[in-house]
């Protein structure tokens, strides 16, 4: 017996009567935490390189650019060899990739990424042979070497394998050596610039405010709603390590424009506390349609001349369920929200739905991004 079905569904009644609510203060962070000052910060090196050691693990012969790589090391080497006539499965070509943190002296060592680039199925006991990494100026400002490490592996042939996590990516701890630095020059600047990581003019101001009120009045100004100019006062000319310690661990209140964040993919719903809902009634019905097919069979009498027939009885069910309504109450948070949502058997879809129609209607008071 088969059955086709087919579902058409418009989901449940919500009435929501939502009051405007006064969100709870929010906890004071340090500057350091929201803004940084503008040139220190990371430099991302990449270099291509061969990791050696596998067994049999690396790439094939159709990468041929890692064979070629091999040949053009022996080559250096006083060993001159065809690319052709290499067959080896013990080799990988990679992609090493690093950031170069500010202050680092010559002679420090940084963490590096190992990534294949080829065919090869596990880069698990492999040798990372050195390999320059440059900037995005051309400039080679480290070199990696080292074994990789590999948080998975894999193992088997064609036919029957395992593999835990992902063996074809790894990661040389303190594998990198700075060969030059990024120079930062702090000693007689007469003014440093403080970047906010977001874009917000009432965070700004804050931040000012609570710059000038821990280092003196003046002393920080705002730009725009990104950058704040913090000069240097004289007391601290020659400790500006000092006067920037003090200016990071100025405590202030973030200020953040309300959203909604949703997954349509997973049906996650992420609120901040500073959503509001103005008073709004949204209908969002539920009606389940099945349609079928059932087969049965029509059996003659015995002895007669009939013949056994399969007979088609088409069958149709509609099912609506009651409308549900819920009302909160004055003041209702963005908890009493889900919690209303939640009671009457909405899903997250069902959320995003009801959000994405208030939001258009002008009753969500926050921006909606959809991830």
């Amino acid at each position: 017996m088969g059955l086709m079905m087919k579902r058409l569904s418009l989901a449940l009644f919500v009435a929501l009567a939502l009051l405007p609510w006064a969100p709870p203060a929010n906890a004071a962070s340090r500057v350091k935490d929201v803004a940084a000052f503008e040139g220190v910060r990371d430099n991302q090196l990449v270099g291509y390189g061969l990791v050696v050691g596998l067994n049999g693990t690396g790439d094939r012969s159709q990468t041929f650019f890692s064979t070629q790589t091999l040949a053009n090391i022996l080559e250096r080497s006083g060993i001159t060899i065809s690319p052709d006539r290499v067959r080896v499965k013990n080799i990988a070509a990679v992609m090493v990739t690093a950031n170069l943190p500010p202050f680092v002296r010559q002679g420090s060592r940084i963490d590096v990424t190992v990534s294949s680039i080829g065919d090869a199925q596990s880069l698990q006991g492999g040798v990372l042979i050195m390999t320059p990494l440059k900037a995005a100026n051309g400039e080679t400002y480290a070199t990696a070497q080292g074994n990789v490490a590999l948080g998975g592996f894999s193992a088997g042939g064609r036919a029957n394998s395992v593999q835990v996590n992902h063996p074809t990516a790894g990661r040389i701890t303190n594998g990198g050596l700075v060969e030059r630095e990024v120079h930062v020059e702090l000693t007689g600047k007469a003014r440093l610039n403080l970047v906010l990581h977001s874009n917000d003019f009432t965070t700004a101001s804050r931040a000012v405010q609570a710059i000038n009120q821990a280092a003196g009045t003046g002393v920080a100004s705002a730009l725009d709603g990104r950058t704040i100019a913090v000069n240097i006062p004289p007391a601290y000319n020659e400790r500006v390590v000092e006067f920037m310690a003090l200016v990071e661990n100025a405590t202030m209140e973030v200020d953040s424009r309300a959203k909604v964040v949703l997954n349509e993919k997973t049906g996650t719903v992420v609120f901040g506390k500073e959503v509001k809902i103005s008073q709004v009634s949204v209908v969002h019905g539920s009606l389940s349609l099945q349609v079928g097919t059932i087969y049965s069979v029509s059996q003659p009498e015995p002895f007669s001349a009939g013949r056994t027939t399969v007979v088609p009885e088409r069958t149709v069910n509609a099912q609506e369920e009651k409308a549900k309504a819920v009302t909160l109450k004055e003041g209702a948070t963005v908890e009493d929200i889900v919690r209303a949502l939640n009671s009457i058997g909405a899903t997250p879809r069902d959320v995003i739905a009801i959000l994405q129609a208030i939001k258009a209607e002008g009753a969500l008071q926050a921006d909606i991004e959809v991830i």
